[in-house]
């Protein structure tokens, strides 16, 4: 197990210089010059001169590179170009809102789709499973931005149960900071449960038609027993893949639901960096992004090496 961790460890220390490297290459061909920016169009070269230096942007690409790069390992992201603060504050600050959001949709999706996933795999060509197929299909199809305009309306501008948008912060309570959560994460959280729930049953009926299950109701098991004592375990390995393929997702590409609900996290961020030629944010946040889904697609590969030890001889 030791050697397959060390090996794993290795993979998402190549990925991230590869990562960081691709990242500041691809902002380095986009047009524009962040100092005009900032002074206009009117400002003279002197001053643009002066500007760029005081950002640090006269220096070659490696130099710039290799400066980014070392900040990065020490916990330095630089200082942002438009609110001129450290960086590191502004993603902590937005973090603590894209994160909350994205675990909590993450768990609303999962309590969702393991449930009807099972439940449908154990009545598979009922009318229950067809009926589970067809929500989820449903599910999959509708966009997530247009049901949580529509979640606005009905539960915001009707009902008047929750906010239309906005977040109070969590020095109000978590009971308030959940709340205004709660509609963003239901319309990141039913997409995801919808494509969960279908890989859940499609892996449960795949596995339930393996020779060891064969073996298992030969012994004495009724259906319900070997799929609980024995297929759900082998078939949450590509349900575990898809479920840490979401929460990138969820994490990192919030940012229309975070425009709908004018949620400042960390996908806002990005937008309104991009808008002000703010490089150095968005390369940061990118980069913490990158950062986030290769751990988590670690996180998950050791997961494998749990739920089946056969993993870990093969990598």
């Amino acid at each position: 197990m030791l050697q397959y961790f060390l090996k794993r460890l290795l993979s998402l220390g190549l990925s991230l210089v590869a990562a960081s490297i691709v990242i500041f290459l691809a902002l380095e061909v986009v047009p524009g010059d962040p100092a005009a920016y900032m002074l206009g169009i009117n400002a003279q070269e002197d001053t643009l001169n002066a500007l760029r230096e005081q950002l640090g942007l006269n220096g070659t690409i490696l130099q710039r590179y290799l400066s980014w790069a070392g900040g990065l390992l020490v916990g330095d992201f630089g200082t942002s170009y438009t609110y001129r603060i450290p960086v590191t504050e502004l993603i902590g600050e937005r973090l603590w809102v894209s994160l909350p959001l994205a675990l909590y949709a993450l768990t609303l999706s999962t309590m969702i789709a393991f449930p009807a996933g099972i439940w449908a795999a154990s009545r598979r060509g009922s009318y229950v499973d067809t009926g589970v197929m067809g929500v989820t299909q449903l599910g999959v199809a509708i966009p997530n931005f247009w049901f949580a305009m529509l979640m606005v309306l009905v539960f915001a501008i009707n009902l008047r149960w929750f906010s239309a948008g906005g977040f109070p912060g969590w020095d109000e309570g978590v009971l308030a900071g959940l709340k205004a959560l709660t509609l963003p994460a239901v319309a990141l959280a039913l997409p995801q449960a919808s494509i969960l729930t279908r890989v859940m049953r499609s892996s449960l009926l795949d596995t339930l038609g393996e020779d060891f299950i064969r073996s298992a109701r030969a012994k004495g098991l009724t259906r319900g027993q070997a799929m609980w004592r024995h297929a759900l375990r082998n078939a949450l390995i590509p349900v575990l893949t898809i479920m840490g393929l979401q929460f990138s997702f969820l994490l990192a590409g919030a940012i229309i639901i975070e425009n709908v609900f004018y949620l400042p996290g960390l996908g806002r961020l990005v937008f309104q960096a991009i808008s002000s030629r703010d490089l150095i944010v968005v390369e940061s946040v990118v980069m913490l992004l990158v950062f986030a889904v290769i751990l988590v697609n670690f996180s998950v590969d050791l997961a494998y090496a749990l739920v089946d030890p056969r993993l870990r001889g093969r990598r």
